[in-house]
């Protein structure tokens, strides 16, 4: 037995004990005549103390050549601590050691294993092995296996039924660039691995499965921040015989129960705004509702003035910065810069601060009057002391700039606080979305996202204008779920391919296995996915996902512990009959 106690368990009461515990080194504070040793594992720490006139002597030489990480068993006696540290839950006892082996020694590591490292990232995600020892990082990783495990239990107790779907299948149009897996059975043919298992969890709904779930790696090949990952985990579900409200009120409920279950916060309202007020109120499709500051747009109460800026403008669009009128003008030049910086694109900046006495001072005093100020002030709800920052130009741009300068302020004044929490549903997603680049729609969505019921015969005539019956889950500002009432018979498929540029051709030998399988009887259906790491980030208080995940990849899509990806050797690619040429 390498140990009878975890290194987190003995207490004062346990005085007296002869004990066995195991673990790795944390440090040695060695006085000659006495060595203190913290040993520490996963659930803690424990003191070890060696003492020349009660060790024997053997035992004292071998602990004189402790180092840091080395991983020992030791056989003692819990005795009281002289000197006690209330900081550690073992921090009124220790060991008197009689007994110490050296399982293996370890060499110095690169970085000292402790809550506050002086390792740098990339060092750390070399090593992450040795980091994953690190509290800040452990804990993460026990904390994503807390909402895992709760996730599981309740869709069990809901009677969901989890599923493994395949890994290796066909590559598929979803969106993003498919990873490929070459076939060396089937010369000149690959797999691809799945950006989510959705034809599969259709046709487990054909299959009558009613209610599945699972908790499965996806894949996509694009380009890469601190919160994409090129795997990643859903949190996948699909249900049979459901509307939408059906899949809403089960969703909601398995939110309502992590954060219970898992911060102890009690979250009654989920509003549902849709897409269409979402972009205008926030200007994007996942707003953080944590704090105010809503778009007012501004079109019809400045464009009857000589500002060109403002005439020329699809859009004139503002939102009120609580508190923020006592700003200096640096303050403000800086925030102008803030947005003029090439990520965001502005051309400018206009600004209206909202004294607390009453009064207006704008930037355009020249062109427009204190009615005039006062009718901005109204469209934003703005109050005396605060700031009214306005943008203008396209509608697309300008919203999407105004709502990077909205989250900004909001974290400037410390508006987004991780102990809150604010979910809200968005619903009546565009079905389809132009591109520019190929002069034709695309799903916004999935190319298997019903319309809303009695839209399908728009599709003939004004595609853009036909809703999806689609809806995202956000929380925080961030969307940790999405899903859809799914096309369930072949005549909507097949419609919905031929307005997406598919020829019968190759709707067939991209998804005929559907379009089969909808022909034996498919039921209504629809279901959601949860971005699994992201949640847990959220839950957890982060806005990075790369701590929760045990072997994350670096920005480049790099593992940097493994080196991969990495080039094949002049063999394996003869096997697999492939030539690499750069």
């Amino acid at each position: 037995m390498y140990r009878t106690h975890t290194n987190e368990s003995l207490r004062i009461q346990d005085k007296g004990q002869q004990v066995t515990l195991s673990g790795w080194v944390q440090k040695v504070r060695d006085k000659g005549f006495m060595i203190w040793v913290d040993l520490r594992d996963r659930y803690g720490i424990t003191q070890l103390i060696f003492d020349e006139e009660r060790t024997p002597e053997s035992v004292m030489d071998l602990a004189k050549t402790l180092g840091r990480e080395f991983v020992v068993q030791i056989k003692g006696q819990v005795i009281e601590r002289e000197s006690k540290n209330p900081n550690l839950p073992t921090g009124e006892i220790e060991i008197l050691v009689q007994e110490l082996e050296v399982l293996n020694a370890a060499k110095t590591p690169p970085f000292t294993i402790e809550d506050e490292t002086d390792g740098g990232e990339d060092l750390r995600m070399k090593f992450r092995y040795l980091d994953i020892r690190r509290n800040p990082v452990k804990n993460k990783l026990v904390f994503r296996h807390q909402v895992s495990m709760a996730v599981r239990n309740f869709l069990a107790n809901q009677g969901f039924i989890e599923v493994e779907t395949p890994y290796l299948i066909k590559s598929t149009p979803e969106g993003a660039r498919d990873f490929v897996v070459p076939s060396r059975m089937n010369e000149g043919e690959f797999y691809a691995l799945p950006q989510s298992p959705q034809t599969f969890k259709q046709l487990l709904m054909v299959g009558g499965l009613d209610k599945y779930f699972q908790i499965v790696k996806c894949f996509r090949d694009e380009d890469l921040r601190a919160d994409r990952q090129p795997e990643f985990t859903q949190i996948d579900c699909e249900m049979a015989f459901v509307e939408q409200e059906d899949v809403l009120n089960i969703f909601e409920s398995l939110t309502k129960h992590l954060l219970k279950e898992i911060n102890g916060v009690d979250v009654e309202k989920f509003p549902r705004i849709t897409y269409d007020e979402a972009m205008r109120l926030y200007g994007n499709d996942k707003p953080d509702i944590r704090f105010g500051m809503q778009f007012g747009e501004l079109n019809d109460v400045a464009k009857h003035k000589a500002f060109k800026v403002f005439n020329d403008a699809e859009l004139v669009v503002g939102i009120a910065v609580p508190g923020a009128a006592d700003y200096s003008r640096k303050e403000i030049d800086k925030l102008i810069k803030w947005v003029q910086r090439p990520q965001l694109g502005a051309q400018g900046m206009v600004y209206v601060k909202y004294n607390k006495d009453g009064s207006f001072k704008s930037s355009v005093d020249k062109f427009y009057d204190a009615s005039d100020l006062e009718a901005w002030a109204k469209k934003t709800q703005a109050k005396p002391g605060d700031l009214i920052c306005i943008l203008s130009g396209e509608t697309a741009k300008v919203r999407a700039q105004l709502s990077a300068l909205r989250m900004e302020m909001a974290e400037r004044l410390g508006l987004r606080k991780p102990d809150e929490f604010a979910p809200l549903w968005v619903i009546d997603f565009p079905l389809l979305e132009w591109d520019e680049e190929t002069k034709r729609y695309h799903a916004m969505h999935h190319p298997f996202t019903a319309p809303k019921p009695g839209q399908l015969a728009l599709l003939a005539t004004d595609p853009g204008a036909v809703k999806a019956n689609a809806y995202d889950l956000v929380l925080n500002g961030n969307e940790i779920g999405g899903g859809s009432i799914r096309i369930f018979d072949k005549e909507t498929q097949s419609k919905m391919f031929d307005y997406l540029g598919f020829t019968p051709e190759e709707a067939q030998a991209q998804f005929g296995f559907l379009m089969e399988a909808f022909q034996y009887g498919a039921p209504p259906h629809g279901g959601l996915a949860f971005g699994l790491d992201r949640l847990v980030a959220i839950l957890g208080g982060q806005e990075s996902i790369r701590d929760f995940i045990a072997f994350p990849k670096n920005n480049a899509g790099r593992d940097v512990m493994i080196d991969a990806p990495a080039p094949l050797d002049e063999e394996q690619l003869k096997e697999l009959n492939l030539k690499v040429t750069l």
